[in-house]
């Protein structure tokens, strides 16, 4: 019995130190298993090529001389010529003392940004923001040379400009320019600029996103990407890891981490050739004023998804109303292309020949028809693009359409004309200025607006920093707010 015991205990002796082997030949497995996936992943090393491509970089430092408005010039965009009234309410010393007029006074604005050189002779790539107010234009390169330059061409729509070094007589080194439409989502990006001043600093990431619309004009197709983007990177160099640029850096969102925007280059390169020939660019205008099929229009419109543009207003004497186009017509496809989202047809006409006739397909009242347009040349003035009607409501942080009979209804408007706030960005310029969802636009600044195209035309006489004067109506009440529109 006692020899049984011993037996028991050794073979439970054996099978606990065979355990213990396979668990240690089994946690050692799994380390070295770790230890070889670890050895096996490759983080991307950017140092050599960061070193060719700081030297197409360049910083710019731009001179403005500003001449402040005067103070009554002022009291008078927002009260107009009813000046006297408020004299004789103040008395003379007083109006005066607090809306006289002030002494002009001329002072300079300096401002930083980027750029990189995309040819030999110094032609240089960079944002409108950055120099298109410009008198006086430096540019610094990676050697640590200053340069004055001058601005061969720019386009506000795009926020893309054109300078050219002057008084440098060596050739320049320059960037290769890639394929941004090759882009693809997760694929490593390296910015360079000058943030805050600081000098060439060189970022990277990936692109998080392609084809982002943030506002900012009719043409937004911005990448996106958590490569850090700073103030005074804007006009730099977006690259991919062949020492290509793909993009050019220009916008951020304030107070959010890891989200920056960058053009298309191939956007820029569209451009190009016109900014360096005519000092602008020409395009091709339909004239209508488009919006977002949102899913209850889709429902009014009796359509089964949500694709499609539909044309919110239409410019008289314009190719579109030559053509037979109408408001509430849906414009399905354009010149051969399909028009899946709205954002896409401003960018599809824009880039089509002028004079060129192009097919297009709309749905009208549930029916499908084919008209023929001529496109014209597109004017000079903003208020004649064919832009989208959440462009200027994203510049004020709010939602804006015309008043439909649907709307009316929605709302218990007591009228089916006019404009209405269908939304407000809780962060915007809007809510700050206390404008509220429902709220039925009067006047801006002091001029009566009735629909989208009305307000388009108010807004394209005033600065494009200033305040605007808005009158709503809400409910049984009307009031007045001033509402500073959103900076990039």
């Amino acid at each position: 019995m006692k020899a049984l015991k011993q037996k028991k205990i050794s073979a439970l002796f054996i099978i606990l130190v065979a355990a213990s082997l396979l668990s240690f030949s089994l946690e050692a497995g799994a380390q070295d298993s770790t230890a070889k996936v670890s050895s096996s992943i490759s983080y991307p090393d950017f140092s050599a090529l960061v070193k060719e491509l700081t030297h197409s970089t360049v910083n710019i430092n731009t001179t403005q001389l500003v001449k402040p408005k005067e103070r009554m010039e002022r009291f008078k965009q927002y009260f107009g010529d009813r000046n006297e009234q408020f004299k004789d309410f103040f008395g003379d010393e007083y109006f005066e003392r607090f809306f006289g007029d002030v002494p002009k006074r001329e002072y300079k604005q300096k401002s930083l940004g980027s750029g990189f050189i995309i040819d030999k002779s110094g032609l240089i790539l960079t944002n409108h923001h950055v120099v298109g107010k410009a008198d006086e234009i430096r540019v610094t390169t990676s050697d640590g040379k200053d340069y004055t330059a001058k601005l061969i061409g720019s386009d506000k729509k795009t926020d893309i400009a054109l300078i050219k070094i002057e008084n440098g007589d060596e050739d320049f080194p320059y960037a290769a320019m890639g394929n941004s439409e090759a882009l693809e989502i997760g694929e490593w990006v390296i910015a360079i600029g000058n943030p805050f001043g600081l000098g060439a600093t060189v970022t990277a990431g990936i692109v998080s996103a392609k084809g982002r619309t943030i506002g900012s004009g009719p043409y937004d197709d911005f990448i996106q990407t958590d490569a850090s983007i700073n103030p005074g990177n804007s006009g730099g160099p977006l690259f991919n890891i062949k020492g290509e640029v793909v993009g050019i850096n220009t916008a951020i969102i304030q107070n959010a981490n890891g989200i920056g925007f960058a053009i298309p280059i191939d956007m820029a390169k569209a451009i190009i050739s016109q900014l360096k020939d005519t000092g602008h660019v020409t395009r091709g205008w339909l004239g209508v004023y488009i919006q977002k099929i949102t899913d209850d229009l889709a429902k009014s419109f009796e359509l089964t998804e949500t694709k499609g543009a539909l044309i919110s207003e239409v410019f008289a004497d314009s190719p579109a109303s030559k053509a037979g186009l109408k408001r509430g017509d849906i414009i399905t496809h354009f010149d051969g292309h399909e028009v899946n989202e709205m954002n896409e047809l401003p960018k599809i006409v824009a880039a089509t020949p002028i004079g060129k006739e192009v097919m297009v397909k709309v749905l009208r009242k549930g029916k499908k028809q084919e008209l023929t347009v001529v496109i014209a040349k597109m004017k000079n003035d903003d208020k004649k693009a064919d832009v989208t009607a959440e462009d200027l409501g994203k510049q004020y942080g709010m939602s804006l359409q015309n008043i439909t009979p649907k709307l009316s209804k929605h709302f218990a408007l007591d009228s089916e004309d006019g404009l209405i706030v269908t939304d407000v960005d809780p962060a915007g310029p809007a809510a700050d200025a206390n404008v509220q969802r429902g709220d039925i636009i009067l006047e801006v600044n002091q001029e009566e607006v009735k629909n989208i195209a009305d307000l388009k035309k108010v807004l394209a006489k005033a600065e494009e920093d200033d305040s605007v004067l808005l009158l709503l109506k809400r409910r049984n009440n009307t009031l007045y707010v001033t509402i500073k529109p959103n900076k990039k």
